[in-house]
């Protein structure tokens, strides 16, 4: 791998594509001309630029093309988004930087409903995210997909990508600044999601169950729920049973197939 970045660094002029780079700042071909200068940084399968704003539904800006949007990139931008580790990390406040999704997923991220429904099916081994804080309020997120074709980010990879971090965060500022407009038009359905995880089985679970079946859903293990809300595993386990019992289920599957459910009636409504 190493020999490979170096032979990508060595066979192109990183400034003669950063020129490029910053001649498209302002333009709706902006996004494909980043996808282009990153790979000269760094290997991927895929990427996507998104951006994240409160509890809003993310708006896609790249692929822009309906085409090259798989069913499962549809269904994250849905509704699956409020239960992946990207968008709390965000939403928790950090909002620059790189981050990897193995340092921001709960412990039992990959054996939840939303793993195994969606996010699996991206086909990922690694997912390398460079976020950058367009305001107080937005978010800016590069994600690039690794596939098993490859292994995971190498560290002269990641070195690149932090080097280069303040130039693309600059140009990516410069970009929405110019044509946010174009993608902020398709307007977004704040007011279900935000509704969505506030008003979950809100007529038939407490406040702390709801707060723990948002953990459950987003892969907290009772161990690590016990952690985040600092009370006993004991404890933890009792909720997880009354709440089974309220909603009908048996399994966090169950749940997911009621909260999306309920997600979708929302949208409906609205």
């Amino acid at each position: 791998m190493k020999d490979r970045v170096s032979q990508i660094q060595a066979n192109e002029s990183w400034q003669k594509n950063l020129a490029v780079l910053i001649e498209h700042q302002r333009l709706r071909s902006f996004p494909a001309v980043l996808e282009q200068f990153l790979s000269t940084l760094c290997f991927f399968d895929t990427i996507l630029l998104l951006t994240y704003k409160e509890s809003l539904r993310p708006i896609l800006v790249h692929p822009s093309d309906p085409e090259e949007q798989s069913d499962t990139l549809r269904q994250y931008i849905k509704h699956a988004y409020v239960l992946d580790p990207l968008f709390h990390t965000i939403k928790d406040g950090q909002s620059s930087g790189i981050v990897r999704l193995v340092e921001i997923m709960p412990d039992s991220f990959k054996s939840t409903e939303y793993y195994q429904t969606c996010y699996q099916n991206f086909g990922l081994v690694d997912e390398i995210n460079m976020l950058i804080r367009i305001d107080e309020k937005v978010t800016f997120a590069i994600t690039l997909g690794r596939k098993a074709s490859l292994d995971s980010i190498s560290r002269s990879e990641l070195n690149a990508l932090q080097e280069f971090y303040p130039v693309i965060s600059a140009l990516v500022r410069q970009f929405w600044l110019a044509q946010s407009g174009e993608f902020l038009q398709y307007g977004r359905s704040d007011g279900p999601m935000k509704r969505a995880l506030r008003t979950f089985a809100s007529g038939v679970l407490t406040q702390r169950e709801r707060e723990i079946t948002d953990l459950i859903l987003r892969g907290f293990s009772s161990q690590a729920i016990a952690d985040h809300l600092k009370i006993s595993v004991g404890t933890v386990k009792v909720h997880r049973k009354n709440i089974h019992t309220r909603l009908n289920t048996s399994t966090q599957a169950e749940i997911f197939t009621q909260f999306i459910a309920h997600l979708n009636s929302l949208e409906d409504h609205h």
